[in-house]
């Protein structure tokens, strides 16, 4: 925590790479016209790959990857992130991951 307080960007940079960007920031953090904090700036990624995308590629296929829980319908089920794929696909008519670049 004491890295964050004493170098925020620094700090910020290193949490980028953790990060699967498909483009890397050129900039950690900017401030705009208005005096408002602007981060990773010119980075691209795609939050849907890192959700999914990426856990199946690391292994994590049979795992959930979230819990249904309903009190209305008193509905509960698990959902893999094999399972979550497949959902998103259909939804978006796709039948493609995205591949690394």
């Amino acid at each position: 925590m004491r890295h964050r307080a004493t170098s925020p960007k620094s700090f910020w940079r290193a949490q980028a790479e953790l990060v699967h960007w498909f483009k890397f920031p050129q900039k950690i953090q900017t401030t705009d016209k208005h005096g408002l904090n602007r981060w990773y700036k010119g980075g691209k990624l795609n939050t849907c790959y890192l959700a999914v995308d990426n856990n199946i590629e690391n292994g994590l296929g049979e795992q959930v990857a979230l819990y249904f829980d309903s009190p209305v319908t008193n509905t509960k089920y698990a959902v893999t992130y094999n399972q979550l794929y497949q959902h998103v696909t259909k939804t978006a008519g796709n039948t493609f991951r995205f591949k690394k670049r």
